[in-house]
């Protein structure tokens, strides 16, 4: 029988090998543009390129994202209940106790961020605090508490990077294709079928690099749901908390596409419900349940 323990250990596999078909893609798309093109230096740009943007990232993706979404720290004497409830699930964790913000917004929602332990960050709306008991509360602390543990979101980071940089080089190959850039009236005939290749891969990569992005978005959850049901040792917290969650229709005030696969529930709302399961930043909170009660 399946538990909260092997269905860690098969998320963790999974995503490895999603983000190695990333990678793939990636280089893929630098040999060809380097065979188009006849430069062997664009393959070496575009590893060279990617690895800066990630750099850049994991320095400050943790700013970016709390001042995307009007975040705001607190101190202990803000909020006590709060701040006691986070301080003790990551002493239970062997967690440093990350920052502590509060999104002034009706809808309940929370996202954990930073690039280490030792910089995390953790932020809840105050519709979450509205609507959540003690236990359903600590069930969404451990979980964002588990992305800390787990390095999801330095893991996120990096495939948001990606995803926009083969979207930027897409792009740029589409465009210097259009205007003639790049290539000489005295190339051969092979030109006509590179070129064909060129366009169909610059549409499609995208839209892979896409789902491979929120396909590994969908396995961290699942694996932040069976980690933090782990840490509080009570997964039915948990289980009611993304049940009161769900039905919330209201959007974010400040949501954000960029940083919705970040929340523990989607940010759009009843918005986001209208979508194909395919294309959801989080798999359906019926799945995520049944999981944590193993049904």
């Amino acid at each position: 029988m399946a538990t909260l323990y092997t269905q860690q250990s098969k998320n963790v596999s999974k995503t490895w090998l999603l983000m190695s078909v990333f990678f793939i893609i990636i280089i893929g798309i630098g040999f060809f543009f380097s065979q188009y093109y006849k430069s062997p230096s664009i393959l070496y740009f575009f590893v060279i390129f990617s690895v800066v943007m990630n750099i850049t990232s994991y320095w400050y993706s943790d700013k970016i994202a709390l001042k995307l979404n009007h975040a705001k720290e607190i101190k202990e004497e803000d909020n006590r209940e709060l701040w006691h409830t986070v301080e003790n699930l990551a002493i239970t964790a062997g967690l440093p106790m990350p920052k502590l913000c509060i999104i002034d917004d009706p809808s309940p929602n929370a996202f954990a961020t930073g690039r280490d332990k030792n910089h995390a960050v953790v932020a809840v709306t105050t519709g979450l605090l509205q609507i959540l008991d003690k236990t359903e509360l600590e069930g969404v602390i451990a979980h964002e508490l588990s992305h800390i543990g787990n390095r999801d979101i330095l893991l996120s980071t990096v495939v948001v990077v990606l995803v926009g940089f083969i979207s930027i080089i897409t792009d740029m190959f589409l465009r210097s294709t259009f205007f003639g850039i790049g290539r000489s009236r005295d190339d051969n005939n092979n030109n006509g079928i590179m070129m064909i290749i060129g366009i169909v891969l610059s549409i499609l990569a995208p839209i892979i690099a896409m789902l491979i992005q929120l396909a590994i978005s969908r396995k961290r959850e699942f694996l932040a749901d069976a980690s933090g049901a782990l840490l509080t040792r009570y997964p039915e917290g948990l289980a009611s908390a993304l049940e009161k969650i769900s039905k919330s229709s209201q959007s974010m005030l400040h949501a954000n596409k960029a940083t919705a696969h970040m929340f523990i529930a989607n940010p759009f709302g009843g918005a986001g419900k209208k979508v194909s399961n395919l294309f959801l930043t989080h798999p359906p909170v019926e799945e995520r349940v049944r999981a944590l009660l193993n049904k």
